[in-house]
């Protein structure tokens, strides 16, 4: 399955990991997808992240992919019509 079809899947619920960022404190920090918002993706440790600042290890799916935050700001709703090249 190519990358640009797991930016379409629910990211709540997901596991995650910061593996980069342009602040390097965030850079691996673990948990659970509880809600997420436009710009942000809130973590049941309490943390937000801003999506367009970091890079992202995620498993979705029994699948581990490596993405790009950039690539998911917008409402997941939105991201269901959002083309991707």
């Amino acid at each position: 399955m190519a990358l640009k079809d797991y930016v379409k899947y629910e990211l709540i619920g997901a596991q995650l990991e910061v593996i980069d960022s342009k602040n390097k404190s965030l850079i691996g920090i673990k948990g659970k997808i509880i809600d997420e918002t436009k710009n942000m993706l809130f973590l049941d440790n309490q943390k937000k992240l801003i999506k367009s600042q970091s890079t992202f290890k995620i498993k979705l799916k029994n699948n581990t992919i490596k993405i790009k935050g950039q690539l998911l700001v917008a409402r997941s709703e939105d991201r269901l019509k959002k083309k991707i090249k």
